[in-house]
C-alpha cells in the first residue's frame, strides 16, 4: 500500500480558528485617543509597535506583554508624565482583551471535522499560555484536537519537533494559518507544506513576502476549501 504523502494537519488558532487581530486594533485605537494630545494617531500607533518589538524577548507574544508595552509606550510619549488614571485604563483595556468572547472563523469547525479520522490534528499557537487555554475553552472546539502545543514562538525547529512527536514528522505534515512568517515560511523551511489562509488583519511584524516559488506553499480564501486541498495533496 502507498503511504500517503500528508498524515498530519497542523492549525494556527488567532485569525485563523477565531478573531484576534481585530480586538488589538481597537484596543490600539483607544490608547492612541487616551494619549491625543501627546502625538497623532499614526506617531502613537509607531511607537507603541517599536515597543512591542522591542519587548518580545522579554515578554514574549500576547496580551500581557502589549498591555506592558501600551505603558512603556505612554510614559515615552508623556516623558514620564503620564497620568495614574491613563495606566489604569491601559491596564482596563489589557484586562478586557483577556476576558473578550471567543469568535470563531466561518468554516472552522467544518473543516477540522471533515479532516478529523483521516489525518493527525494538531493545534499549534504561541502566545501566553493562560490566555490560549482560555479562547480554545471557549471556542468549543478544543475536543477536535489529537495534540495541542502553545508555544512561545514559531521556528523551523518547533515545527521538526511537534511534528516528530504527534505524527510522521513534518515531511508528512502540513501547517494552515494566516500567518506568513510564522506559520507558513517556517514550516516550508522544516521540509513540510504550508497552506495560507489569509486574513484582513495581520499584525506588522508577521508580514513577510509570500514565497511562491515553494512547491509546498499554498494559499486558499478561506477554511472552506481546505478538506479538498488536503486531500488532493494525500495522493
Amino acid at each position: 500500500m502507498t503511504e500517503r504523502a500528508l498524515t498530519a494537519i497542523g492549525f494556527d488558532a488567532d485569525d485563523t480558528l477565531w478573531q484576534n487581530e481585530q480586538f488589538y486594533r481597537l484596543t490600539e485605537e483607544r490608547f492612541a485617543a487616551l494619549l491625543a494630545r501627546h502625538g497623532a494617531t499614526g506617531d502613537i500607533g509607531r511607537r507603541l509597535f517599536e515597543a512591542e518589538t522591542r519587548n518580545l524577548q522579554l515578554y514574549g507574544f500576547g496580551i500581557k506583554g502589549f498591555t506592558l508595552s501600551m505603558i512603556e509606550t505612554a510614559i515615552e510619549v508623556t516623558e514620564g508624565r503620564v497620568d495614574a488614571a491613563v495606566i489604569r485604563e491601559i491596564l482596563d483595556a489589557g484586562r478586557e482583551l483577556l476576558a473578550h468572547p471567543v469568535e470563531t472563523l466561518p468554516f472552522a469547525r467544518e473543516a477540522i471535522e471533515r479532516l478529523s479520522g483521516s489525518y493527525r490534528i494538531i493545534l499549534i499557537t504561541k502566545g501566553d499560555l493562560f490566555d490560549q487555554e482560555r479562547k480554545l475553552a471557549a471556542s468549543g472546539l478544543g475536543d477536535l484536537f489529537d495534540a495541542v502545543e502553545i508555544v512561545s514562538d514559531k521556528s523551523p525547529d518547533t515545527y521538526r519537533r511537534i511534528f516528530a512527536r504527534h505524527a510522521d514528522g513534518p515531511e508528512r505534515a502540513a501547517m494552515v494559518g494566516n500567518s506568513l512568517k510564522s506559520d507558513i515560511v517556517p514550516v516550508l523551511e522544516a521540509g513540510g507544506y504550508g497552506i495560507h489562509v489569509p486574513h484582513p488583519l495581520t499584525w506588522s511584524y508577521e508580514h513577510v513576502e509570500p514565497p511562491h516559488g515553494a512547491s509546498r506553499f499554498h494559499e486558499i480564501a478561506d477554511l472552506a476549501a481546505l478538506p479538498d486541498l488536503v486531500r488532493g495533496l494525500s495522493g
